[in-house]
């Protein structure tokens, strides 16, 4: 059976959509399938919606999990696949930029062998200067500190079910799946698409969301901004020392050293670079403390559908 996990928030006009194209193909391609849908803490009508599709008996391969309040897109994707029975799992977006019909091609490459089938991006769709650079920068930090290619990477994938145990054993609370499940190391294939327009509505990233997911999932998966700091630290020792012997020359040729308006420069510019690592720092300490609580990923408020 093949779960088709869909984490989504404030979906309200996509999910009888998508489930309805997924439903149709399935069905074309005789494979037995279910649907979970996540509901990560929406303020729309998103939960009438799963609610009412299931209790009409429109969508008997339907489960809904509802949490108490927004933990996000990670909380929710590692929910999805908690609670997946099938022997491989799928994740997409609710919105159809994940075009439904490329679940059958993931399906034929796992009828293969392939135990992880990575959604790449082929055509990024109608980006915004900004968010293609941002974009751009975030991967290429991700790609060079983890050897892993981020740049075309999704969440759109197919995992195979020991991928996905392997996954759910991972103890740590803070996950960036994008990058965990390529990280496991698995038989994985490539599989390229076009990011779909919107079916409906408008992207729930704001330039807030976007930048708090960048620093969270870089400080999750790796160490890079620590090393930055290490690198800066060599740097400016060595510019120190330059500039020390520069000093020390020209005092011994009698020379007084000058550069009152140089010196302060340094000081802001060597106390701007000491804030900026103890802000680092002190976010890594915070992943830490959240790691060290223990606390769970999500709350559950509500299952529908299936006996689970």
């Amino acid at each position: 059976m093949l779960s088709v996990v869909i984490p989504l928030y404030n979906e309200e006009m996509n999910i009888k959509h998508i489930h309805e194209e997924i439903d149709c193909l399935m069905n074309r391609e005789c494979i037995d399938y279910e649907i979970i849908f996540v509901n990560d803490g929406s303020k729309d009508n998103s939960w009438k919606v799963i609610r009412g599709m299931i209790d009409s008996g429109q969508a008997v391969n339907v489960v809904g999990v509802c949490f108490t309040r927004n933990f996000g897109k990670e909380a929710a994707i590692f929910s999805g696949l908690q609670y997946a029975k099938g022997d491989v799992c799928a994740v997409m977006d609710c919105d159809l930029q994940h075009p439904p019909e490329i679940l059958i091609e993931m399906y034929r490459l796992w009828k293969d062998g392939y135990e992880i089938i990575e959604g790449v991006k082929h055509f990024r769709g109608k980006e915004n200067i900004f968010y293609r650079g941002f974009a751009k920068l975030f991967y290429k930090l991700i790609s060079k500190t983890s050897g892993i290619e981020m740049y075309s990477s999704s969440d759109f994938k197919m995992l195979d079910r020991k991928v996905v145990d392997a996954y759910i054993d991972l103890k740590e609370r803070n996950v960036f799946f994008r990058a965990l499940s390529s990280w496991l190391g698995f038989k994985s294939i490539s599989v390229p698409f076009d990011v779909m327009e919107r079916k409906n509505g408008v992207t729930k990233w704001s330039l807030k969301t976007l930048v708090r997911y960048a620093f969270g999932s870089i400080t999750s998966f790796t160490t890079a901004p620590m090393q930055l700091i290490t690198m800066s630290g060599v740097l400016f020792f060595i510019f120190a020392v330059v500039l020390a012997v520069q000093s020390l020359i020209k005092w011994g040729l009698g020379h007084a050293v000058e550069g009152f308006t140089t010196v302060i420069l340094l000081l802001l510019i060597i106390g701007s670079l000491i804030m900026i690592s103890l802000g680092i720092i002190g976010y890594y300490l915070s992943k830490i403390y959240e790691e060290i609580k223990g606390r769970p990923r999500s709350i559950v408020a509500e299952i529908i559908g299936r006996k689970v």
